[in-house]
């Protein structure tokens, strides 16, 4: 199993560019996993995508993955740094999939990680820090993000929560908690 790393905090708190400092440094072939999938007539979400590939290095290969995260990663070298943004992303593609086909692309993904050779680094949003979303598919996006985020943690051999334009290494800081319990 390669190096694998986390990078979780809220919106605009400069997770991504901390994740592409970790790559730019990583020493190894950096490939960008896009899970976002674009919108040519969202002229805001166009943007956001433009201003992500603004900052990167020219030399860095894009994959647009919206959907085969598990596929993409199997298929990685040793001599390669995979950086996925994001995972809030991945998993809202999915809010149609009922719990058993979201709990089988979990374990799927999860599996992944521990047989990959090569360098993993995963943004994640942080969603349950604020209100408990009105609507079911508000719940069930948190909840499934949140759930993702505390099983991968445990594979992690680094988990950075960067928030109020601070970088904390919580494996440094912090104790994991147990695998959870379903």
């Amino acid at each position: 199993m390669g190096k694998v790393i986390l990078v979780t905090g809220p919106a605009r708190s400069g997770k991504s560019e901390w994740a592409e400092n970790l790559a730019m440094h990583s020493q190894k072939v950096v490939v960008y996993v896009a899970t976002a999938a674009e919108y040519p007539g969202d002229e805001e979400w166009q943007k956001r995508i433009q201003a992500h590939q603004n900052r990167r290095p020219q030399d860095w290969l894009t994959l647009s993955v919206p959907m085969e995260l598990s596929a993409t990663l199997a298929a990685a070298t040793p001599n390669t740094c995979l950086l996925v943004d994001s995972l809030g992303t991945w998993v809202a593609n999915f809010l149609e999939e009922d719990k058993i086909s979201w709990d089988n692309k979990i374990a799927e993904l999860l599996e992944t990680v521990q047989l990959v050779a090569a360098d993993m680094i995963f943004v994640a949003e942080e969603v349950g820090w604020g209100l408990v979303p009105a609507y079911p598919s508000g719940r069930l996006f948190r909840d499934r993000l949140g759930s993702l985020v505390r099983q991968l943690a445990i594979l992690c051999d680094t988990v950075y929560l960067v928030t109020g334009g601070h970088v904390l290494n919580l494996s440094t800081l912090g104790t994991p908690l147990p695998p959870p319990r379903e």
